[in-house]
């Protein structure tokens, strides 16, 4: 009798799993993001009767003036522009702003049915325009972050400006947003002719810029370090920077150009926490060592971005 040969199992099936966990993961920071953004929207921003940029600021302005609920307005003005965006960007970009623009639509939607008249009656939560237009800013600014850190957007004028990215590479993706929301927040005056109104909601804008390349870019900063030291020194401060401040480092041979003594340069790229770590290693091993700290705004390499990464 002839045994039955063990069932085999695919040999694509490991190599489909990390690729079906971060998409996952994807998704469900994209999520996090259009609650995080769509509470900003909907508890502070609208209730205050504060403008916004982008597609938002344009379906507020309709909403005022039709009364059409946001939500609803940002996926029908949103159409078109999915287009142009399949168009430049792909399916994968697509799908991940329609999902995006679908889930913060129907949030804003739901919110404003629970905290609104039809629901528990909170609207406003307060009454300081102040606080509505900083909380508004501050929870629009880190949900888009979220959003387009991973690498989605909630449609509209969002999609203008990664085109726009794409032509002036120099601007961060902040300054062009918030380019164009001061533009749209004019264009608010024609609804709200209040010039305090205008202040608020021009300072709504500049905190979400502000929280918006925070979250967007601050997981990439850190700090450039280069020691110039000589021989054992040299060595020994590398060997601790290795093994205790857990970092990677390049060594560059330079001379003097005064005492034309052979030296060595250490390059070291590290996160801002580890610095004082590293800062005492040098202290301790050369006191007489020639440091030079900057600010690094973008890495790539291994534990930093991918060099096949969008840029942001």
């Amino acid at each position: 009798m002839k045994k039955k040969k063990p069932l085999e199992t695919s040999p694509t099936t490991p190599s489909r799993l990390p690729a079906v966990l971060a998409q996952l993961k994807k998704y469900a920071l994209i999520t996090l993001g259009c609650i995080i953004y769509s509470l900003g929207i909907s508890l502070f921003i609208e209730p205050a009767n504060l403008s916004s940029g982008g597609m938002t600021g344009i379906s507020l302005i309709i909403n005022a003036v039709s009364g059409i609920p946001t939500g609803y307005l940002l996926i029908i003005l949103n159409i078109p522009v999915f287009i142009i965006g399949f168009i430049f960007f792909g399916w994968a970009f697509l799908l991940s702003t329609g999902y995006a623009t679908t889930v913060s639509s129907l949030l804003m939607t739901l919110w404003s049915h629970i905290f609104g008249a039809e629901g528990f009656n909170l609207l406003p939560l307060t009454d300081n325009v102040i606080v509505n237009a900083v909380t508004g800013g501050v929870l629009f600014g880190v949900g888009m972050g979220l959003i387009f850190r991973m690498g989605a957007s909630t449609g509209g004028t969002d999609i203008f400006v990664k085109l726009l990215r794409r032509r002036f590479r120099y601007m961060k993706t902040g300054m062009i947003s918030m380019t164009t929301d001061m533009t749209i927040v004019l264009c608010s005056l024609f609804v709200h002719p209040d010039l305090e109104t205008l202040f608020y909601t021009a300072l709504s804008v500049v905190v979400f810029t502000l929280m918006f390349d925070f979250v967007l870019y601050g997981g990439n900063t850190a700090k450039m370090v280069f020691v110039i030291s000589s021989g054992e020194k040299a060595e020994k401060i590398c060997d601790r920077v290795l093994n205790e401040v857990d970092s990677g480092a390049t060594f560059i041979d330079a001379q003097g150009a005064y005492s034309r003594e052979n030296k060595r340069i250490l390059l070291c790229v590290i996160k801002p926490f580890l610095y004082p770590r590293l800062r005492d290693v040098v202290k301790e091993e050369d006191k007489s060592a020639f440091m030079i700290v900057s600010s690094a705004k973008e890495i790539y390499g291994q534990g930093y971005k991918n060099q096949d990464d969008a840029e942001l």
